[in-house]
C-alpha cells in the first residue's frame, strides 16, 4: 500500500476563503478568563465580507470569552477526519440582538442557501435571542493534509 504524504499549501486570503466556503465543520478556540483555551465544535461559514461567521447564544462560553479576548482561532475541517484542514486566527466581534438579525440571515445563506420563510427565520432568531460571532482573519496556516513526512516516502 502506498504511503500518503503530508502536504501543506500556502495560500493568500482569497485562496483561504475559497477553501473555507464549502466547509462548515469547525473547531473554535477562545480564551477562558484564566487564559486557558476553550474549544467548541461549531458550524460556520464565510460572509460576503470574507469573515468567518458562527451562530451562538450570548451566554455561551465562546461568546463570553470572545467579548473578553477577541483574538480567536478556528480550525476548519472537511467532512472526513483525514480531509484537508486549515487553522485561521482572527479578531472576533460578537453581535447580539437586535443588530444580529440580518447578519444571521447572511450566516444562514452562506451555509444553507435560501430559507423557505425569511420572516419566520428572523422571528425565530429574535425569539431565541441568538448572537453571531464574526471573525476577521488576520493570520492562517497553510492548508494541510495528514500523512507521512516526505522523507519516509
Amino acid at each position: 500500500m502506498a504511503k500518503t504524504i503530508a502536504t501543506t499549501t500556502t495560500v493568500e486570503l482569497e485562496g483561504l476563503l475559497e477553501f473555507v466556503r464549502p466547509r462548515h465543520r469547525m473547531i473554535l478556540t477562545t480564551q477562558r478568563q484564566d487564559g486557558t483555551p476553550q474549544m467548541s465544535p461549531v458550524t460556520g461559514g464565510v460572509d460576503g465580507e470574507g469573515r468567518i461567521v458562527i451562530s451562538t447564544y450570548p451566554e455561551r462560553a465562546k461568546a463570553s470569552n470572545a467579548r473578553r479576548h477577541p483574538g480567536v482561532s478556528v480550525m476548519v475541517l472537511g467532512e472526513e477526519f483525514n480531509d484537508a484542514w486549515v487553522q485561521v486566527d482572527g479578531e472576533c466581534e460578537v453581535i447580539d440582538m437586535p443588530e444580529a438579525v440580518e447578519p444571521l440571515v447572511d450566516y444562514f445563506r452562506c451555509i444553507s442557501g435560501e430559507h423557505s420563510d425569511w420572516d419566520e427565520y428572523r422571528q425565530a432568531m429574535r425569539d431565541q435571542g441568538k448572537s453571531l460571532l464574526r471573525i476577521t482573519p488576520t493570520r492562517w496556516g497553510p492548508i494541510a493534509t495528514g500523512g507521512f513526512p516526505a522523507r519516509l516516502a
